[in-house]
């Protein structure tokens, strides 16, 4: 069987910062070529993304409102049905590998100060994931919901905008572009592995979960493939995304079939994308141009 290894920047990343996502995806063929299995190679791509600080997760991840705070979403699945997620962990460089650790315990998903301690226990260091592009963004994003802005961000300021969203602030000080990375791999023995790695989105009470550390809807894997998903994270986890994707993949639907007909259960207006795989197929779909990559082999 020919492996295959999928890479994305998020829904709405440029598609001029794929060869971020190229670079992630000769990490994976890497792993491949040394022996490493499906789960290996998924991890090193993803840890690729959150290190390039262009993109959304790890480095460069997202502030939220209060614009001192960074939370994190990760996880990872695998065909034979192990997982492993962390939600709001704060000051880890790579919460992917603080998930595929979480896979060892009889958990599945850490979150907030419980998933940051588990990271310290297992000698993960402090780190602060923030850059100037991150601060950058959130003073627009603001500007935006004072009536300031230029038009950016006007899309995910509207739903804030049509309530007293001050009235629900729950950060300890006075008063945020959603993208995840991800990576799909199908290895050369048919195992399946799928990522998604998150700082969030635009605009984000403290606590704020999206679909990304959530089984089904930010990722799936399976005997008949895997899944990522990339996107609006409430909508996505409305759709149950993944799993819907993966089911169809089960009935024989071709992964390019399958792939289209989860991004046509979303308006235009909503960035989504997705990475899927099956035993015989692969495809990368988006309604955004978004930065991406494929290797099959």
């Amino acid at each position: 069987m020919k492996y295959a290894i999928l890479t994305h920047g998020g829904a709405a990343s440029p598609h001029v910062h794929s060869d971020g996502c190229v670079k992630a995806a000769e990490s994976a063929r890497s792993v491949l070529e040394r022996g490493g299995d499906a789960l290996e190679a998924a991890l090193a791509a993803t840890v690729i993304l959150e290190d390039d600080p262009r993109f959304n997760a790890g480095t460069g991840s997202n502030l939220r409102f209060d614009g001192n705070t960074i939370e994190m979403d990760a996880s990872v699945m695998t065909s034979d049905a192990r997982f492993g997620a962390v939600a709001c962990i704060q000051r880890v460089k790579n919460p992917i590998l603080v998930a595929a650790k979480v896979m060892e315990t009889p958990h599945l998903l850490l979150v907030g100060d419980g998933a940051t301690q588990f990271a310290r226990a297992h000698r993960f260091p402090d780190y602060d994931p923030l850059t100037e592009k991150a601060q950058a963004k959130h003073a627009r994003a603001m500007a935006e919901l004072r009536g300031q802005g230029d038009g950016d961000y006007a899309a995910d300021a509207a739903p804030w905008l049509s309530i007293d969203w001050k009235s629900l602030w729950n950060f300890g000080a006075e008063a945020p572009f959603q993208d995840t990375v991800g990576a799909v791999v199908r290895d050369s023995q048919g195992r399946f592995a799928a990522t998604a790695s998150t700082g969030g989105t635009v605009y984000m009470l403290k606590g704020r979960v999206g679909d990304s550390p959530l089984m089904g809807c930010g990722v799936y894997a399976g005997p008949a493939g895997a899944v990522a998903a990339t996107g609006v994270g409430e909508e996505i986890v409305r759709r149950f995304l993944s799993k819907t994707v993966y089911d169809w993949l089960e009935e024989g639907i071709p992964a390019a079939r399958a792939a289209q007909r989860g991004i046509a259960k979303f308006p235009e207006i909503v960035d989504v994308g997705l990475l899927v795989a099956s035993r015989d197929g692969q495809a990368i779909a988006s309604n955004r141009n978004m930065a991406s990559a494929l290797l099959v082999g």
